[in-house]
């Protein structure tokens, strides 16, 4: 059962000259300057894509739907809705008005079309317009699929426009496993899941016979590191997301395995093995089953995650007294804090840029989601509650995905997500309470 769909994607001359003369005064894109400040959504329309089929219709619906609430997920968009509009798009050839869109404030336009194929494919295309200065930005695209992932169409279509606005990284094509669980707090069960971004089309990978926690993915989305507590002990498994097929990793008798995370090659795991009241951390190479031990102190070593270069490890260990956070050489060697203010850290993950990393703070009987340089200056904390524990970073290092429990015995954990500004935080809508998620690279 394959969940790595194929998609075709045909960049095309989609006909500058019907966007009108102006179009031939290409200029750069609109762009939204992304800074700490409070940002004023930029507002854009998007009319309901042109069905060029009559069987096209729902799904141009949906697709256009999905696009826009790509967009205004982000906290960067606002769509002007449809009531105000002076004129629709009735065909993706006709001229664009640019009169009536400027008329309503519309900044950028977004127009599409969907075609439904006899052999079960879906085709859409689209343009995006800068209204004030009459230019059609970039080329059109077509995608090209199974109608079976026409979400993936419209992700792709707003990956593109977010991309061409913002100047960023697209992160909507993009998939998040997590573990489901069920039951009281003091008996659940968990069964690790995956589903889409934005918390759509949920397939459940494992069953919920045993706990399992921490999963990770590899660099190229194909498969999932986790923890499992299969055996009685935890034991780090290996799961490979189109097939399902898993198998636990080796380990000594008598020791315990957990927090896993990828090279940026896939082809070692760094993880924390415990034993005797210690644990260290070690490499395990995955092609020749090879381990190395990483460090050697009479401490806590744990969560590691290694820099997108592979230069450097950053991870948790409480040889100062308490929980902090920790750089060294991916190859072992001499590690240096880079955690100084108040309270506890624990679970970094560096950021897919390089630039910084996520991590947990407890200080003061709050939890809180924060960030930092890699060298621990510019600290910012981004969330505070009863309990937010598990970052993880969107693809493109713009967002980040966590973990926040309700108070009480009856209390469920569920997934939000905040911009790295501090901004525009929001729960992933789940039917099931949901924790520790990982975030895929952008799906090829």
């Amino acid at each position: 059962m394959s969940r790595m769909i194929r998609l075709l994607i045909l960049t095309l001359a989609l006909g500058l000259a019907a966007a009108g003369p102006a179009a031939a005064q290409e200029r750069g894109p609109l762009r939204i300057e992304i800074t700490e400040g409070v940002i004023e959504p930029l507002p854009f329309a998007i009319p309901q894509f042109v069905p060029e089929n009559p069987g096209a219709a729902e799904m141009a619906r949906q697709i256009t739907r999905v696009v826009s609430a790509d967009l205004t997920g982000t906290g960067l968009f606002r769509e002007i809705p449809r009531d105000a509009y002076i004129s629709d798009v009735t065909s993706f050839q006709s001229p664009v008005q640019y009169s009536d869109w400027k008329a309503i404030n519309a900044q950028a336009l977004i127009t599409g079309a969907v075609q439904t194929t006899n052999d079960g494919r879906v085709i859409v295309k689209f343009r995006l317009f800068d209204v004030f200065a009459e230019n059609q930005l970039g080329d059109g695209l077509q995608f090209a699929a199974s109608q079976d992932s026409w979400r993936r169409m419209a992700h792709k279509v707003a990956d593109a426009v977010y991309s061409r606005i913002t100047g960023e990284g697209a992160y909507f094509d993009s998939r998040v496993v997590f573990v489901a669980s069920s039951g009281p707090k003091d008996a659940r069960r968990t069964r690790l899941a995956i589903m889409d971004y934005d918390g759509a089309n949920v397939e459940y990978l494992t069953d919920s016979g045993n706990l399992v926690l921490a999963p990770r993915f590899s660099p190229d989305g194909k498969r999932v590191l986790y923890t499992s507590y299969e055996t009685g002990s935890p034991r780090i498994h290996i799961l490979d997301v189109d097939t399902v097929e898993r198998r636990v990793l080796e380990q000594e008798a008598g020791a315990m395995s957990v927090g896993p995370s990828f090279t940026p090659d896939g082809n070692k795991v760094i993880y924390s093995l415990a034993r005797g009241g210690n644990s260290d951390l070690y490499e395990l190479n995955l092609q020749t089953g090879a381990t190395r031990q990483l460090t050697s102190a009479p401490s806590i070593e744990t969560s590691p995650s290694v820099s997108p270069d592979g230069r450097f490890i950053v991870f948790e260990s409480d040889r100062s007294g308490s929980q902090q956070l920790y750089v060294m050489p991916a190859g072992g060697g001499e590690a240096r804090r880079i955690s100084s203010g108040a309270g506890r850290y624990g679970a970094p993950v560096w950021s897919p840029r390089g630039d910084m990393i996520a991590f947990v703070k407890q200080n003061k009987g709050r939890f809180h989601i924060g960030v930092m340089r890699t060298d621990g200056s510019e600290e910012r904390l981004l969330t505070a509650s009863f309990l937010d524990e598990s970052p993880t970073w969107s693809p493109n290092g713009r967002v980040i995905m966590f973990t926040r429990e309700s108070q009480g015995a009856s209390g469920q954990p569920s997934l939000y997500s905040v911009d790295i500004t501090g901004r525009n935080l929001r729960r992933v809508p789940l039917e099931t309470a949901a924790s520790d998620p990982t975030w895929s690279p952008l799906l090829q």
